[in-house]
């Protein structure tokens, strides 16, 4: 198998893996160490919500991008398909992460609701911080964004990025989506954190404090669910998105003397797609031709870059049609 004869370096595994879970680590990170600081000075509710769900972020991307290095390892004899949901685990690390922080944040909330504080300390620390976080978070949003677009092969350019990058996230690889979800609560619970600490020091609305705390940990929650979900789903193995079936049909169809699709299943593991079918040929064919298509087949669908392996069958024309793929909802 050449994929044994030419094992992947470690230098070449870290270069494949996931650049947006990377980048949100190191920010995280640098971030979490800031907002630790200002909430310690501080004492701000919100403050320590926030600075726990960049925590939460910086050890999970970490994870992840662990998960996402290890997942582009070529098949193995012992593992011909791949590697591709070794990235699912991981990402369900992560979520039992987001779950921890997110109960020590709501915890934190309740006793803030309960017990506010009339005090309002270090606001321009508080500040400065939160900008920062919505500027760091944001960022990373962006490039999970883009990368949404980009793996979902999306044209799209400008603020058409953000619908699209909704539309089509399922698409992603787990890694990117993880990001994308992360960094979207990130960026919302840093807003609320800074609207919180503002209103707190100018009013006596000391309560904020806790409900924004409180708010922030239901969002990590929902994140915890939503990617919890999501992964448990790729471990079991799910189909591929409905444009992914009719692009691979139309590069079938697009080879000489292919008649019909008698059967094609396409899992997707993790951003890639392992095809398998059974193609129907003109009647009349030598055996050797026969052959020649079906790796030509094989061979035009292993240039797409996401699609990881093929296996083709082929039988001669049954003369029924089989082929009738539904009608992609709108």
């Amino acid at each position: 198998m050449e994929s044994e004869s030419k094992p992947s370096t470690i230098i070449d595994l870290l270069k494949r893996g996931s650049t947006s879970s990377a980048t949100a680590a190191l920010g995280n990170t640098g971030i979490a160490i800031v907002k630790a600081f200002a909430a310690i000075s501080t004492g701000s509710g919100a403050m320590f919500a926030s600075t726990m769900h960049s925590i939460a972020d910086a050890v999970n991307q970490a994870f992840v991008f662990a998960g996402s290095v290890l997942a582009e390892k070529k098949p193995t004899r012992r593992f011909p398909t791949g590697f591709g949901r070794v990235i699912n685990l991981f990402c369900m690390v992560a979520v039992i992460v987001v779950t921890v922080m997110a109960y020590e944040t709501i915890r934190e909330g309740l006793r803030l609701i309960a017990h506010p504080s009339a005090e309002s300390r270090g606001f321009w620390l508080n500040l400065i911080v939160l900008l920062l976080s919505v500027t760091v978070d944001g960022f990373v949003l962006i490039k999970a964004t883009k990368e949404i677009v980009h793996e979902s092969r999306i044209e799209a350019k400008g603020l058409a990025i953000f619908p699209q990058a909704f539309k089509n996230v399922g698409r992603a690889a787990p890694p990117t989506r993880l990001v994308f979800f992360e960094d979207l609560v990130a960026t919302t619970s840093a807003l609320l954190a800074l609207l919180a600490v503002v209103v707190t020091s100018f009013t006596s609305l000391a309560l904020l404090d806790g409900v924004s705390t409180l708010l922030i940990g239901f969002l990590m929650i929902c994140v915890a669910f939503k990617v919890g979900y999501d992964n448990m789903v790729g471990l079991i193995g799910v189909s591929a998105p409905k444009d992914v079936e009719d692009k691979v049909a139309k590069i079938i169809f697009s080879i000489n003397f292919v008649t019909d699709i008698f059967q094609m299943r396409i899992l997707q593991e993790g951003r890639y797609y392992h095809v398998e079918g059974l193609v129907e040929l003109r009647p009349g064919l030598t055996l050797a031709d026969a052959d020649d298509i079906k790796f030509k087949i094989r061979d035009t669908l292993l240039k797409e870059a996401e699609i990881a392996d093929v296996t083709i069958g082929i039988i001669e024309d049954n003369g029924v049609r089989n082929w009738n793929p539904e009608p992609v909802n709108t």
